[in-house]
């Protein structure tokens, strides 16, 4: 279903957003540095982040008409392609150019709409709000009920990501790492969002919230955000320095900043091109996010475990410790109010090194 007003050419607010909170944040600033010296520590010590993890997303639908009120199948499709992008699954990946296909890195992040809410209640992840607001900026109003949208659930436990009516154009924008926890998250307009219901071209296969999540894992636009002059820098050593973005579908080599024979990546999910030409991370972009993820963001995310296992937040509780023998038992309380235990039988730990196994409600 295509919509009359949906953008035509990606516009993300994400730099926006980046460039005021470090005018008037000085947290912000100091954040951001810690945060880059700890990335470079990180990446020259071989100490990023390994094995995958799971990051629990909830999804707020702020609507003021029933066409923005997107469907529960929309939002699935969005988790579908995230999940793809993220793992390097998806079948476009196949179009990236051989010169580049050795760059291509599986950034082994999954996304999952949460099963549990703030208080402990099961959710499906969604939360609805209608609001009188007829179209939302980069001002953060979106994320706030006080101005018409909806508030954030914790940011430290959940992936926010709002979709609403963006104006001017704006297809989404995100926060980067180290900004207030109230507005933390990604936002995305109706029509750029998943690739069912009104999802619109060339905006329709769900790769603008890859984009903006790329933003809120520590990622910048690949070409650095300096213009046209060649003096940008995305902080990723295997992306080729490039002038400035690059928008529609571009014929490969697209040549700039003396980056010949092969020359822009602009087929990378930073760049700003239609959704059907964005299709991979880098390397240097994967170990980026991972970094992120051990350090800004590791209060979020969950280890991935086999089926029929769970990965457990004790969200502030202590666990208590039995043993007896050469056997070890862990308990604790989890976040979504059950009680879970693992053990260690004098070889190894059961039902795995990351996994729980619930005993039930206390």
């Amino acid at each position: 279903m295509a919509t009359n007003d949906a953008p035509t050419t990606r516009n993300c607010g994400a730099m926006e957003i980046h460039r005021r909170l470090l005018t008037e944040s000085e947290s912000y600033r100091t954040t951001r540095a810690e945060l880059e010296n700890a990335t470079i520590e990180l990446e020259a010590l071989g100490r990023v982040l390994t094995g995958t993890v799971r990051i629990p997303v909830v999804v707020h639908v702020v609507h003021n008409t029933a066409e923005q009120n997107i469907s529960d199948e929309q939002i699935h499709s969005q988790i579908e392609v995230l999940n793809r992008d993220f793992r390097a699954t998806n079948l476009d990946v196949s179009t990236v150019p051989p010169a580049f296909a050795g760059l291509v890195e599986d950034a082994e992040i999954e996304f999952t709409l949460a099963t549990v809410d703030p208080d402990g209640n099961p959710t499906d992840g969604i939360a609805r709000t209608r609001t009188r607001v007829a179209g939302f900026g980069t001002d953060d109003a979106v994320k706030s009920s006080a101005r018409g949208g909806a508030d954030a659930w914790p940011a430290d436990r959940y992936l926010n990501i709002w979709v609403a009516k963006l104006t001017g154009g704006l297809l989404g924008y995100a926060q980067f790492p180290g900004g207030p926890a109230d507005t933390d998250g990604v936002v995305i307009t109706y029509t750029g969002f998943g690739t069912t219901g009104t999802a619109t071209a060339p905006f329709h296969l769900g790769r603008t919230t890859t984009h903006e999540i790329g933003h809120w894992l520590n990622l910048f636009h690949i070409w650095g955000d300096a213009g046209s002059g060649c003096g940008g820098s995305d902080e990723i050593d295997d992306t080729p320095n490039q002038a400035g973005p690059n928008t529609g579908t571009p014929r490969f080599p697209r040549v700039t900043c003396n980056n010949a024979p092969h020359g822009d990546l602009f087929m990378d999910y930073m760049d700003y091109v239609d959704d059907d030409v964005m299709v991979m991370f880098t390397a240097g972009q994967v170990g980026r996010m991972r970094a992120c993820l051990d350090v800004a963001r590791r209060s979020l995310w969950q280890p991935a475990v086999p089926n029929g296992q769970v990965a457990v937040r004790t969200n502030g509780h202590e666990p208590a410790v039995v043993a007896s023998g050469s056997r070890i038992d862990v308990i604790l309380l989890g976040d979504d109010g059950q009680t879970y235990h693992k053990w260690f039988d004098g070889s190894a730990w059961e039902p795995s090194q990351t996994g729980w196994q619930s005993i039930g409600r206390p």
